[in-house]
């Protein structure tokens, strides 16, 4: 999805919001599922797939693997017959962290795997250890070789027990996927419960995986000779849907998010209502308004799954920076995940960081000003400052969100945002003529 490099998008604040806002479908899972066609040859079909950049990166590895795909309509079909290759390059698995999902599926199937270490957001260490190690625990052999991770398991995978120091999402959904195809029964011991890690199992047990324990902390895999390919519908993206609900409390107005699952944002919106949004939900969605009264501080600690998401906690944090008081948010799953601080400042927010907490004093007003996404949520968190800003916030590093969000300026315009994209010189040309 090619875009220009110098394209930035600007948002004049102070427009309230009304309407209906559909949530797409989630790209973590999505992209899971899109690597798990790597176990079996055939024909895959995919529905409410996000059209995203991470997306295309995905679908470019799967082909460069040997895999064909086409889109018609809504559905997506992913063709693995004649997948061979069994390496992920530098160039493409550098672009996106989750191009490390695919080193369990070649491993199982192919017996072999050359897959570059990863880069993405640079929001902190994020060790593929637990995806070697325990993919070593299921047999395979592996050293690190100019950058690649070179894998070998020519005999194949056998089951075993494995424990995660921490509930690794994408280490888990990996040796979830590698050891449906292992001889024997494997155990993931503190296993990650996100309901995209429960996506994925129920696919696999689709496919004809035996796998229990989903959405517990311990998962057990027992595995099978084959599998076959699916049809597969991605669930919403609750990321996405947890960020249009925050946006009346910058913008104002009201908003009513349709597709998503509740279920799945019980923490955040318990969050968002003791802020100070009303948040009803009912068949026709998720409704989020602003009050009369001022938004409240709050305390948000990141969590795993059912927690509050980092993935939202940049955007809670542009929220709070017009609450009335002091809100406190602690970071404990990324130790790096604050590059948002100092653009937010930039629009007049009052935050301290000490390590990996953030002390928030909200201010009564944000200003417009340029600044720079430094990641993908990072991102978000400004357009939700920008829609509550005074003045047009010029932001630019647009490749983050459009890594995340899809169709993101057509959904909120028409909600009431005053939000587009051009070139940015060509905005800054614009203003400078205005000024003489």
């Amino acid at each position: 999805m090619p875009h220009q490099r110098d394209t930035c998008l600007f948002i004049e604040g102070g427009h309230k919001l009304s309407g209906e806002i559909q949530i797409s479908g989630a790209k973590n899972a999505a992209l899971p599922a899109l690597a798990a066609t790597i176990l079996v040859g055939g024909e895959f079909f995919f529905r409410n797939v996000p059209w995203l950049l991470d997306i295309s990166t995905m679908l470019e590895l799967l082909s460069r693997l040997g895999a064909h795909y086409d889109s018609f309509q809504d559905i997506l079909t992913v063709d693995t017959t004649h997948l061979e290759r069994a390496e992920a390059s530098y160039e493409l698995v550098t672009r996106m962290r989750a191009s490390i999902l695919v080193l369990g599926p070649l491993v199982a199937r192919l017996g072999k795997a050359r897959v570059a270490l990863p880069g993405g957001c640079k929001i902190g260490k994020r060790p593929v250890d637990f995806h070697i190690k325990g993919l070593e625990a299921l047999g395979a052999r592996w050293e690190l070789e100019h950058g690649y991770i070179n894998m070998r398991a020519p005999r194949g995978l056998r089951g075993t027990e494995i424990i995660f120091d921490f509930p690794s999402v994408t280490a888990t959904e990996n040796l979830m996927m590698a050891a449906t195809l292992a001889k024997g029964k494997t155990v993931i011991h503190n296993a990650a419960r996100e309901p995209e890690v429960v996506a994925l199992g129920m696919m696999l047990n689709q496919m004809g995986a035996k796998i229990s324990g989903l959405g517990t902390e311990t998962i057990v895999i027992e595995g099978v000779k084959e599998l076959s390919p699916v049809e597969v519908n991605i669930i919403p993206d609750r990321i996405e849907a947890g960020t249009y609900l925050m946006a009346p409390a910058l913008a104002g107005g009201e908003v009513v998010i349709k597709g998503a699952d509740p279920h799945h944002l019980e923490t955040v919106i318990a969050k968002l209502r003791e802020a100070g949004l009303q948040i009803d939900i009912s068949k026709k969605g998720i409704r989020s308004k602003k009050g009369r009264s001022p938004l409240r501080p709050v305390e948000v600690r990141t969590a795993p799954y059912p927690g509050f998401p980092t993935d939202l906690q940049a955007q809670i944090m542009a929220l709070l920076a017009k609450a009335k008081g002091t809100s406190v948010i602690v970071e404990t799953v990324f130790e790096n995940r604050f590059h948002h601080v100092d653009e937010l400042r930039r629009m007049g927010a009052n935050i301290v960081v000490e390590g990996r907490v953030a002390v928030v004093n909200g201010v009564r007003k944000l200003q417009a000003a340029p600044v720079k996404a430094t990641d993908l949520r990072a991102s978000a968190s400004l357009v939700l400052a920008a829609l509550g800003a005074d003045g047009v916030t010029e932001i630019a590093g647009l490749s983050h969100l459009k890594r995340g969000y899809e169709a993101l300026t057509e959904k909120l315009s028409k909600v009431g945002a005053k939000i587009w994209e051009e070139s940015c010189q060509t905005f800054r040309d614009t203003l400078c003529q205005s000024d003489l």
